[in-house]
């Protein structure tokens, strides 16, 4: 890859952000299609960030990805947002144009909807509700996404029942509540259970759900990808669910914004297997 005076500054933001295949996946990609741009990881310290987005004001860098801690503030900043980055009330998108605005969009829900497809095909949203654990704002990104897409029901689970609450006014009627200790209740009758939590990721305390209460044909999804197979899905294909991986909704969401970055899709990679290879090597 050579840089140029003319190259394209693209990359995710975030914190932690060492962990992340984003760079690998969009530079597949930029090399593939023969596209003069780079696309790097930014780790700024909390306080900084919304001073660097302003600071990147004018195009700079032509966009980022944003990923934890900093959605919730990269929607606040930008100056337009699509529909559905104000239903998730989060950024992961963010575009910088010339005359000094910033245009957000959020792609996860994209994501989350296509790893369900290419993961578990016959899992149909509009059947019964879906449970989700969590209430930050990767769970709000995928409550709104299942909504749109048809899902009667959302059973929002949290520890902290009033930022579940805050989820639920801000999405409409179709959210409930549920407290951590009524998860088996909850479950009854779901279609999917979905952790939008960062337990199970690696070097974090591990996420210790039973599957007791969940029906047959249910599928379980983790937003997680370090490690690939978290205890998590473990225990959810040792009950004989279908399960989805987190690596298939980044990279779902990945193509949307690789697009938007560039003005057209990402070329034909086995971007999958790379993202393999690269977490086998890091394991």
């Amino acid at each position: 890859m050579t840089i140029s005076g003319a190259t394209l500054v693209t990359g995710v933001v975030g914190e932690p952000v060492r962990h992340s295949l984003s760079p690998l996946i969009q530079n597949a990609w930029i090399q593939a299609a023969q596209v003069d741009a780079v696309y790097i990881a930014l780790a700024p310290v909390a306080w900084t960030f919304p001073a660097l987005l302003q600071g990147l004001r004018g195009g700079a860098v032509h966009g980022l990805n944003v990923t934890l801690p900093f959605k919730e503030d990269a929607l606040g900043i930008a100056d337009q947002a699509t529909d559905r980055a104000r239903r998730a009330g989060a950024a992961n998108l963010l575009l910088f144009e010339p005359d000094g605005r910033i245009r957000a969009d959020n792609t996860d829900g994209i994501g989350l909807l296509s790893a369900f497809a290419e993961q578990a095909p016959s899992f149909d949203v509009a059947a019964r509700p879906v449970v989700i654990l969590g209430a930050g704002g990767a769970a709000r990104g995928a409550a709104a996404a299942l909504l749109d897409a048809g899902a009667p029901e959302v059973r929002i689970v949290n520890r902290t029942v009033e930022r579940a609450n805050r989820l639920a006014r801000a999405l409409g009627e179709r959210v409930t509540v549920h407290e951590w200790g009524g998860l088996r209740e909850a479950m009854t009758t779901a279609s999917a259970v979905i952790n939008a939590t960062s337990l199970g990721l690696a070097a974090k305390e591990p996420l210790a759900v039973s599957f007791d209460g969940l029906q047959a044909g249910a599928v379980v999804m983790d937003m997680v990808y370090r490690p690939l197979r978290t205890a998590f899905l473990a225990r959810a294909a040792s009950k004989g669910f279908a399960v989805v991986d987190g690596l298939a909704m980044l990279i779902g969401q990945a193509a949307p914004s690789f697009e938007a970055f560039f003005g057209r899709p990402p070329p034909d990679v086995d971007i999958r297997r790379l993202a393999l290879t690269a977490l086998q090597e890091a394991s």
